[in-house]
């Protein structure tokens, strides 16, 4: 494998002022595909392809009813003008409810959309804004906050990282090289997504997953590759030796880290949805991108600089800490106590990892923050007309009979009455609701060109003959036991009544949201458990011994069950001041992947670094110490700068994003200051020769690290 890299080499060394060109090219061509790239994502497409709610999504959707008056909320004046506004419009005051400092505007069912229409008009001419209370307007908010996040976390950022990175890298100059490759890598990534979001399901999320993953393991293999390249210089090779060196040592491991990474974000294609394939391809793409960057541009801007890159020195950079010997002296000479504080660290958190519930909400408004005047005037909608009536259940009915059979209507009276009996049902809508029979509906509808009416809201024979939709209002909210509960009996109710040839099924929000949560909460053991088997097949290549691979899997899953305990105690039950909410399955499966993929980064260097040593004939003991003591510094640092690139998530005041921020910050603190710093260590120095079987030792001599 050496032979590869080393072309490589040659070639950027060789050639770096044309690399350096053709990725400002590449840059330049990327950057207005970047710059859009939220026009096509979405904030909810969780659908489970061939599911019950997606085949009644797809009949409801022929049902060509009329336009009718949604919720409106006004705001942007003071709310005497927009009661004025609707005076002047004639719009009834019983219709009109004041709400966070604007007008919420709630017609009753039936309502012509027509009837706002001088409202509407005569507010924006005013300088108003009108926006709709349902869940396109609320899909559209959390894109916009989604998309707002992305530049102002980033640009809190980037001064953090300019302070950060200096005392990482030891030098200034040398801590300007990875933002430069992650900004051209997380450039691409988002050009690529832009271009495959035209075609394929992806989340308004991805952007902030993309950029801050790209921007954080961008850092990571900077670092790898550039202090190998110091060191190179620091031992009298010129610069393109030296780039030969750190490509063909520290650029094998990256390439090799960055390849697990992708292949534990890929196991998300196991998830099996559109969502889950998307966010897989996505962050494939990310760290792909930042390799491409990182085995070309990097080799080429350090031949560039070559004795430059030492420029500006810094006296307190971490890799030079009398900490990390101190603490690698005291894990390895005390092994069983530094195993125990270790286990503890991660146990005491991972008590509350049973209680974690993840779930994503049917109601959308709850995924904004209380603050938001969209979700005040949705939960105002739910005091006037009911908790469920912000995501009604829509009844879809494909029958054997047509609408023009008195037969479908004595079918569909006995479906709206069994379903109306329900516990937890406010309304039932149907066809019978002027108390029609099922004679009267066949004959108004067994013309040839029938005059509809309020049946459109039912009915579409043109477009399907067989087809009846109801809509049922729980009284609970959409995310309540008991409407979960009535979503369940109307499924038994459609089985027990329909007949063999018949077939109905729940669609909307609540039953395509349930089918989603089902899904991917059966599907999440296979996904976490093929990432642990990528970790594992990563570590034993890696390193030749099964033993530290299988240690390796077992640490991550107590990380990850630690840090499980701490979204409950802070998503879940609201500590640190949050809002307590169930952390959103869209993201939280996405921490646990990441935190088994990014841990080979950190745990390949130590295990290197020991491997080296017991190679020049160290007594483990003074091995594992070795290793700490000359990586520790380089694996925290480029830890920490991997938390910065996720905490500043926190600003978002999207609760989705805060617990992607909350969960890979837990991960990887505990991972880089526990599991490296205590458990590793101690348990080598515990195993004893068992450490690394089956490896021998006479292997390290030709095995170089970062």
């Amino acid at each position: 494998m050496a032979g590869d890299p080393g072309r490589r080499i040659v070639w950027a060394a060789r050639h770096p002022w044309l690399v350096v060109v053709l990725w400002v090219a590449v840059a330049i061509a990327a950057f207005p595909l970047a710059a859009t790239v939220t026009k096509h994502l979405e904030a909810e497409n969780l659908s489970v392809s061939g599911s019950p709610s997606v085949w009644a999504d797809q009949q409801l959707s022929k049902i060509a009813a009329p336009p009718q008056a949604g919720p409106e909320l006004l705001g942007g004046l003071p709310v005497a003008q927009l009661e004025r506004a609707a005076s002047a419009a004639k719009i009834p005051a019983s219709w009109l409810h004041p709400s966070g400092g604007g007008l919420l505007v709630l017609p009753p069912g039936g309502t012509p959309a027509a009837a706002l229409a001088t409202l509407v008009q005569h507010v924006q001419q005013a300088g108003g804004s009108v926006r709709g209370v349902g869940s396109g307007a609320i899909g559209h908010e959390i894109s916009s906050d989604a998309e707002h996040t992305l530049h102002s976390s980033s640009a809190l950022a980037l001064p953090l990282l300019l302070l950060l990175l200096p005392v990482v890298f030891g030098a200034a100059a040398q801590a300007v090289l990875p933002l430069i490759v992650a900004a051209v890598g997380a450039e691409l990534a988002l050009a690529l997504v832009s271009l495959l979001e035209v075609h394929i399901t992806l989340s308004v999320y991805l952007t902030d997953i993309v950029a801050f993953l790209a921007l954080g393991v961008g850092v990571d293999y900077a670092l790898f590759l550039t202090t190998r390249f110091r060191e190179a210089l620091d031992r009298g090779l010129g610069p393109s030796e030296a780039v030969g060196e750190s490509l063909a040592t520290a650029g094998r491991s990256v390439l090799f880290s960055g390849l697990a990474v992708t292949l534990a974000v890929a196991t998300l294609l196991l998830a099996g949805t559109a969502y889950w394939r998307g966010l897989a391809l996505g962050g494939a793409v990310a760290v792909i991108s930042v390799l491409l960057a990182t085995q070309t541009l990097l080799p080429a801007l350090l031949r560039l600089m070559g004795p430059r890159v030492r420029w500006g020195l810094v006296p307190v950079a971490m890799e030079r800490w009398s900490l990390w010997d101190r603490l690698a002296g005291w894990s390895t000479w005390r092994p069983a106590f530094s195993v125990v504080v270790g286990i503890a660290l991660l146990a005491l958190p991972a008590v509350w990892a049973l209680q974690l519930h993840v779930t994503v909400p049917a109601d959308l408004a709850s995924m904004l923050p209380p603050s938001s005047p969209l979700r005040q005037a949705s939960r105002l909608r739910q005091s006037l007309e009911g908790p469920g009536s912000i995501a009604p259940l829509p009844v879809a009915l494909e029958l054997s009979t047509t609408v023009r059979d008195p037969a479908t209507w004595t079918l569909v009276s006995r479906v709206v009455q069994d379903v109306a009996a329900l516990p937890g049902v406010a309304r039932v809508s149907s066809p019978f609701a002027a108390g029609a029979s099922p004679q009267q509906l066949a004959a108004a509808l067994g013309g040839g060109s029938p005059q509809l009416g309020p049946l459109a809201n039912f009915v579409n024979p043109k477009a399907d003959p067989h087809l009846v939709v109801l809509a049922v209002v729980s009284a609970s909210g959409p995310d309540q036991p008991g409407t979960k509960a009535l979503l369940s009996g109307i499924q038994q109710v459609l089985a027990r009544d329909l007949g063999p040839g018949d077939r109905g099924a729940v669609g909307g929000a609540v039953a395509l949201l349930h089918d989603f949560n089902q899904h991917t909460s059966r599907r999440l053991p296979l996904v976490l458990g093929s990432a642990a088997v990528v970790a594992l097949v990563v570590l034993w290549v890696a390193t030749g011994s099964l033993v530290q691979a299988l240690l390796g899997v077992l640490l991550d899953a107590l990380v990850a069950a630690a840090t499980a305990g701490i979204l409950v105690l802070t998503i879940q039950h609201g500590g640190l001041g949050l809002e307590a909410q169930d952390p959103n399955l869209t993201v939280t499966p996405l921490v646990f992947v990441l935190l088994f993929g990014l841990s080979m980064d950190y745990e390949v260097i130590l295990l290197h670094r020991i491997q080296e040593a017991l190679g020049r004939g160290m007594p483990m003991r003074q091995a594992a110490r070795h290793g700490i003591a000359e990586t520790g510094g380089m694996i925290t640092g480029a830890g920490l700068v991997m938390v910065v690139v996720f905490v500043v998530l926190l600003t978002s005041p999207l609760g989705v994003l805060k617990t992607l921020a909350i969960g890979m910050t837990a991960a990887i603190l505990l991972d880089t200051w526990v599991v490296r710093t205590f458990l590793i260590p101690g348990l080598t120095a515990l195993l004893g020769r068992w450490a690394f079987w089956p490896w021998r030792g006479i292997h390290a001599r030709h095995q170089a690290s970062p």
